[in-house]
């Protein structure tokens, strides 16, 4: 196929295209804004096109998307919760204006399929089962409200204009390639350094951990099987709250539980996500990197990689880090 991915510069986008390149033999072009997440080095080892603009600049997708496409498949978003609540923003109008302005280019070039990367946190907070495609969407931060805007203006242009789009919705991704803001990144890269493990409120939040490449096949799946105008959750296979989730980190990287240092919980921080996959199994999807497994590889090429993450402990991030904790990084 010949693919436009928006935002395939990023974590998932740029794992998703090495499996597109790698497994189907696509040719891509990247579209990308290049903010603090977006990074070349994600795509060197690659023979993609990059292309530098914005999914909100109606000029840079015009021509991008005209140069002619089988499919657009859109990661392209602010998604760091705590960043949202600090500056939403910039979440509004990349994850709802954006999103419109790239469905509008792909309605008038006639792109035969247009695949929307969400998140399981368009449902909010699930005390107990787990969430269906057909579960209320109930955001509770700028950033997951946004994500749910933009999820319903894709399903506007199914049902207004025909527009064949399709929308995925992950569980909490991990693996290469994930800036360290998030949660598992963050921890193994502080154990690396000794510096401290900051654990929002209890660290009893459960999260439904999916490795990147799980959630890449699962959108293959949906791009090529999934029905015009359907949402499909794509699910990790086992849940594990994430004071758990730090404890085991601590022991793939020698260290000891005395660098949790447990910090005020942030405002409005879903208590449990969980995500039913049947949906998805149907079209012959199956998560097949288990938790564990998942989280060592992960380790493990964060200790292989120094190269790509020692420039970011030394730029912004290490502003940002320290105003957002409180705390320099050693």
């Amino acid at each position: 196929m010949k693919l436009l991915v928006c935002g395939g510069a990023g974590f998932i986008g740029s794992n998703f295209v090495r499996q597109r390149v790698r497994d189907h033999g696509d040719e891509v072009v990247v579209l990308d804004k290049m903010t603090y997440a977006g990074r070349r080095e994600n795509l060197q080892d690659l023979e993609v096109e990059l292309v530098v603009g914005a999914i909100e600049d109606a000029d840079a997708v015009e021509a991008a998307v005209g140069q002619g496409f089988d499919a657009v498949v859109n990661f392209a978003a602010e998604t760091h919760v705590d960043r949202s609540i600090s500056g939403p923003e910039a979440f509004v109008e990349t994850n709802c204006r954006g999103t419109m302005v790239l469905l509008e280019a792909a309605r008038r070039h006639d792109v035969a399929r247009y695949v929307q990367i969400s998140t399981d946190e368009v449902y909010g907070s699930i005390d107990e089962g787990s969430f269906t495609e057909e579960s209320p969407l109930q955001p509770s931060s700028p950033y997951s409200a946004t994500k749910t805007g933009g999820d319903l203006i894709v399903s506007s242009y199914f049902h207004t204009y025909g527009l064949e789009t399709v929308i995925c919705r992950g569980s909490n991704n991990y693996g290469p390639y994930q800036y360290p803001e998030k949660l598992i990144p963050l921890m193994v890269l502080n154990a690396f350094h000794g510096d401290k493990l900051p654990v929002y409120g209890d660290g009893m939040q459960v999260r439904n951990w999916l490795y990147v490449e799980d959630f890449g096949r699962g959108i293959s799946h949906v791009l090529s099987h999934g029905a015009p105008g359907e949402v499909y959750n794509i699910g990790g296979p086992e849940e594990c709250p994430n004071i758990d989730v730090v404890k085991r980190i601590i022991a793939l990287t020698g260290n000891d539980e005395s660098l949790i240092e447990y910090v005020t919980d942030r405002p409005g921080h879903d208590r449990r996500y969980s995500l039913g996959s049947e949906k998805v199994r149907a079209l012959g999807w199956e998560a097949q990197v288990h938790f564990a497994e998942g989280l060592e590889k992960t380790v493990q090429w964060y200790r292989d990689n120094e190269w790509w993450w020692a420039p970011i402990r030394s730029g912004e991030y290490r502003e940002y880090y320290e105003r957002h904790y409180g705390r320099a990084l050693g």
